[in-house]
Order: C-alpha cells, then sequence, then structure tokens
C-alpha cells in the first residue's frame, strides 16, 4: 500500500459511491497529500485513522477496506458486521484518515527507489542509528520525526524520554520533532479532529495485538467498558500503555483535550512491517471493533 495507490482507492471509491466525500487535509513536506473520507449523515462522529507510521502501512489497508465494504453494503441495503449499514450511517458519521505518513509509507514499501533524492535524504538520517534496519525499520516521516510523539499531551515528557534514548535528532523513529504538532500532518490532523468534534477516536497502529485505552490519570466515562468490549470482539488484550511510550501520542492528546474515548489499537503480530499474508486475520479481528466503534453500546 503506497500514498499513489491509496489516493487511486480513495478516488476510485468516491468515484463509484457518490455518498463518500473525501477532503484534501495537507500535502507532506514532500508534496504527497492526507486524505479524509467522510460517510454517513448521523449524528455521533467518529474518526478512524491508520499509518501514523511508515512501517505500519497495512492499517491504511484496513481502513481502505472498511470503506469499501461499507460503501457496498450501504449501496446493496446490505449489513456489515451483522449490522445493517444504512441503519449504521444514519446513526454514525464515519470520518477515516488511512494514511497520515505517506512520506514514510513509500519509503517503507519501495515507492521511493534507492536511487531517489528523498531515500538518500532518509539514508542519512539513518546512518546514526545502524542499530535500525533500513529502510523497514523506518516509521518516521522524511524529516526524521515520529508523527505519534508530535502531540501536546505531555510533549516534554516524551522529549525527555526519547533524548534520554539517544533519540534527540531527525531518526527512523522516536524523535519527537523541534515542538508539538509542526508536522504538517500533525498539524492537519489535530486541525481536522478539532473540526469534526468526534465521540471517539481509534488509532490503528502495529502490531502486539493490544488495546491501548488511557492517558495517565484521565477519567473518561465510558472508555474502559468500550475498550473492553473491543478486546473481546477483537480477542486482543485491554492494556495499559507502558510508562516510555506512554505520552505525546494521538491518542493521547484526543483523551486530554476532549475528555472522550480514544484508542490506540495495535493490530496483528510480529515484527514491522507485517507481511500481507496478515491481512485477512487483522480484518477479521478488527471489523467488528470498527462497526461497534460507530454504533456505540
Amino acid at each position: 500500500m503506497t500514498s499513489e495507490l491509496c489516493t487511486q482507492c480513495i478516488q476510485e471509491l468516491a468515484e463509484m459511491y457518490p455518498f463518500i466525500s473525501v477532503e484534501r487535509l495537507a500535502d507532506t513536506a514532500f508534496g504527497r497529500p492526507v486524505w479524509a473520507i467522510t460517510l454517513g449523515a448521523g449524528e455521533r462522529h467518529v474518526l478512524y485513522t491508520a499509518a501514523h507510521h511508515a512501517n505500519e502501512w497495512i492499517t491504511a489497508t484496513l481502513l481502505l477496506k472498511f470503506t469499501e465494504e461499507l460503501a457496498e453494503a450501504c449501496q446493496s441495503g446490505g449489513a456489515l458486521g451483522g449490522v445493517s449499514a444504512n441503519q449504521l450511517l444514519e446513526k454514525a458519521t464515519i470520518h477515516l484518515v488511512p494514511m497520515v505518513d505517506p512520506d514514510g509509507v513509500d519509503l517503507v514499501t519501495g515507492a521511493i527507489g534507492p536511487d531517489a533524492e528523498e531515500y538518500a535524504r532518509a539514508a542519512k538520517i539513518a546512518a546514526a542509528f545502524p542499530e535500525i534496519p533500513f529502510p523497514e525499520g523506518w516509521k518516521a516521516n522524511l524529516n526524521g520525526v515520529d508523527l505519534n510523539l508530535q502531540y501536546p499531551a505531555g510533549w516534554m515528557i516524551a522529549r525527555e524520554l526519547k533524548f534520554s534514548q539517544g533519540f534527540d535528532r531527525p531518526a527512523p523513529r522516536d524523535y519527537v520533532g523541534r515542538s508539538p504538532l509542526n508536522q504538517q500532518e500533525t498539524m492537519a490532523l489535530a486541525e481536522y479532529t478539532e473540526q469534526i468534534d468526534p465521540a471517539l477516536v481509534l488509532a490503528y497502529h502495529t502490531q502486539g495485538q493490544v488495546i491501548y485505552w488511557q492517558f495517565r490519570d484521565y477519567q473518561v466515562p465510558g472508555a474502559q467498558m468500550l475498550g473492553e468490549e473491543f478486546a473481546r470482539l477483537s480477542g486482543y488484550e485491554l492494556a495499559d500503555v507502558p510508562y516510555e511510550s506512554s505520552f505525546a501520542g494521538y491518542k493521547d492528546w484526543f483523551i486530554q483535550r476532549f475528555r472522550r474515548p480514544g484508542f490506540t489499537i495495535e493490530a496483528g503480530m510480529g515484527v514491522n512491517p507485517l507481511p500481507v499474508s496478515q491481512f485477512q486475520q487483522i480484518w477479521q479481528n478488527n471489523l467488528p471493533v470498527l462497526v461497534t466503534a460507530a454504533a456505540g453500546l
């Protein structure tokens, strides 16, 4: 799943299903689009995001497949995950940002070849971190900023933690940037989130088959109950975030800013990037979560 293929899929879906709307949230520093997709007209707005990290691109495919399956079921009057698609889209408005980091995804998937200037730029950054495989270990955008360490929710704590681990400059992963929300991708996603004011967000990552639902000691009504249902439906574990990873993420910021349920879902199992052979299992595990998150309990 490259940024070009993602764009092609989104455009074809919008042409095939006129009730899908598409918005270009931003262009990256290297000119690749960050897209948002919207289906439905219900009062309950939810926002699903994926591919925050370059080598977790398989999660973009998950959201694109969900969009296609839901649209097809809606048009045919059918059901998805045992729920009427038309009834779901009457109750909810579903927003999806399938590829938050298109630049990084293109590096990891090979869409940016070794002879490209962008590849050379990334290779220069990676050379300072020889313990991280290149390019398959790359999580950041092409500026060497980890887009899930960019949000103003304990950002200074994340900075201290990551700097102490040696990620104090542009890196393949774990560099927080010079300040929160200073990358086009994170700025655009934060602004879009503010604009649609969702009741819930899902942030898809890989891997570990685990769902994270908390940020520090914030008490969010209904979040644990929803998380327990997501865990039951997916077979994943509902868990506390490890301390060193519990700051400056997108769902952390959402919980802090909106005091509403936000979840990081680590799909699949193994070493990133996960093989395509895992996709069907990821889809089966997460389809009921995607439907239930929109429908509510």
